[in-house]
């Protein structure tokens, strides 16, 4: 198993920045696909960006191609989603994943492990 703490969510403008950082513990982080989820309020979890074990592969959402960047440090444990020219509809709880490696291109599906969440607001 693989334990996922998000942090780095908080309340921003418009055509801000964030930089949201997911720790894993409990196993090495390369036997991971990785990936960022988020729920909106009354709305469905949604597929938001996920990146292959060896960060050699990355899949975006359309709602966010070009504006997010989704990376990975396996020597750290970390994984991050930098997030530019926000939006108010990105307004959601953003969930990191994971799932065991696939040694394929990253796909958005079969994501198990969660973390709890961090908060991200967007003012309009």
């Amino acid at each position: 198993q693989v334990q996922l703490v998000e942090s780095g969510g908080g309340l921003v403008q418009a055509g801000g920045s964030l930089r949201l950082s997911c720790a894993a513990s409990g196993r090495t982080l390369s036997m991971f696909d990785m990936g960022w989820f988020r729920r909106a309020p009354g709305k469905e979890r949604e597929f938001v960006s996920a990146i292959s074990w060896s960060g050699g592969s990355t899949l975006y959402a359309d709602s966010v191609k070009g504006r997010f960047t989704i990376s990975r440090d396996n020597a750290e444990s970390m994984v991050y989603l930098q997030m530019n020219t926000l939006k108010f509809e990105d307004t959601a709880v953003y969930y990191c994943a994971a799932r065991s490696a696939r040694f394929t291109r990253v796909t958005s599906d079969g994501f198990h492990y969660w973390g709890q969440g961090t908060q991200v607001t967007v003012s309009s």
